[in-house]
């Protein structure tokens, strides 16, 4: 298939989402670890995947594809804790699942303390609000703590660089075969903030394109493992330069799966994010780079600054909230780049 956007990172579905989308002109959603998988059995099972299937596809719209498994699945596979065998045995139902009811892409984070923020409310271009990170500020805490994808549980033990490509490389060891065998590709989202500090106890290691390309080295190859580019998180780490070179190392080789398409200002370690067009990166030189190393997959929405009317980012994941003038406004900015360039 082209390049093309899907209605992304959504938290749950109902009609009034499927309505968003048809409006908007999108045929083609992602789902963001959705209150409609609650995966009580530790992982995500055949029934409740096959009836969000047929709920959107009900709707004329065909799912791209999935990512984050809920916190509880996986956070002692992230920190190489007690239990990571059993979670890993989960993960790897889920990905059975899945291709037992037609999915094949599921996107992956390595953030033992997820996303950080050090404020969800920063004023953006016109007022609007956005969130921000300074990493001077980091140590009060993450202003992200609550969210459904922050684990409830503090790190205990500091969890230092080693140790985290230690336990990622167990988690693709036991996980790369079986997805491989199902036919399930696995894309990994970069760390966001990129800062080398540790967060919350835990260092980061996806911090930067070398890292990333490493990430695809330990992969060996496998056919079952890419990249989730979100552009926001590269924009932090360099700016328009960091996009370039992991979409020159990484793109040619079909490694890049999909794509979030948002941006900030400034880079580590602070940045604010910004609406599409303002920030970091030359959105339409971006497109014109993925096209040219052959990328022909699917690009999201994903962050967005909250405009007039429309609810705090991140705080309210209901499709009231979701559906937003700060998300409307991203989309079209997408749809008018990729028209205008024939995509």
């Amino acid at each position: 298939m082209a390049m093309r956007i899907a209605l992304g990172h959504i938290d749950a579905y109902d009609d009034r989402i499927g309505t968003f989308a048809r409006q908007l002109g999108l045929s083609g959603l992602q789902f963001h670890s959705p209150r409609d998988l609650p995966g009580t059995g530790g992982c995500w099972s055949t029934a409740e995947l096959a009836a969000l299937r047929r709920r959107c596809e009900e709707a004329g719209l065909r799912i791209e594809g999935l990512e984050n498994v809920p916190a509880a699945h996986f956070f002692r596979i992230q920190r190489g804790l007690p239990g990571r065998d059993e979670q890993i045995d989960g993960f790897c139902r889920t990905l059975r699942n899945m291709a037992a009811t037609g999915y094949d892409l599921l996107g992956y984070n390595w953030l033992p303390t997820y996303v950080w923020r050090t404020t969800m409310d920063a004023p953006g271009r016109g007022g609007a609000a956005v969130t921000g990170f300074d990493l001077d500020r980091a140590a009060a805490g993450n202003a992200l703590a609550g969210y459904k994808l922050t684990p409830d549980e503090p790190i205990t033990e500091p969890i230092t660089a080693e140790q985290s490509w230690a336990h990622h490389q167990y988690f693709l060891d036991a996980v790369l075969p079986v997805a491989e065998a199902e036919g399930v590709r696995l894309a990994l989202h970069p760390d966001d903030p990129p800062v080398e500090e540790p967060l919350g106890g835990a260092t980061r290691i996806f911090t930067s394109p070398a890292a990333l390309a490493e990430a695809w080295r330990r992969s060996g190859g496998s056919p079952a493992w890419g990249l989730d580019l979100c552009l926001g998180t590269v924009s932090e780490m360099a700016g328009q330069a960091a996009a370039e070179e992991i979409i020159r190392t990484l793109g040619p080789a079909g490694k890049i799966f999909y794509v979030h398409f948002r941006d900030v200002k400034g880079t580590v370690p602070r940045f604010a994010e910004c609406f599409l067009g303002e920030g970091n990166l030359d959105v339409p030189g971006v497109v014109d780079l993925l096209d040219a190393v052959g990328f022909d997959g699917f690009v999201i929405d994903d962050h967005v600054p909250a405009l007039v009317g429309d609810a705090g980012t991140w705080s309210d994941t209901s499709a009231e909230a979701y559906i937003s003038r700060g998300r409307s406004y991203a989309i079209g900015y997408l749809q008018g780049v990729l028209d205008a360039r024939g995509r």
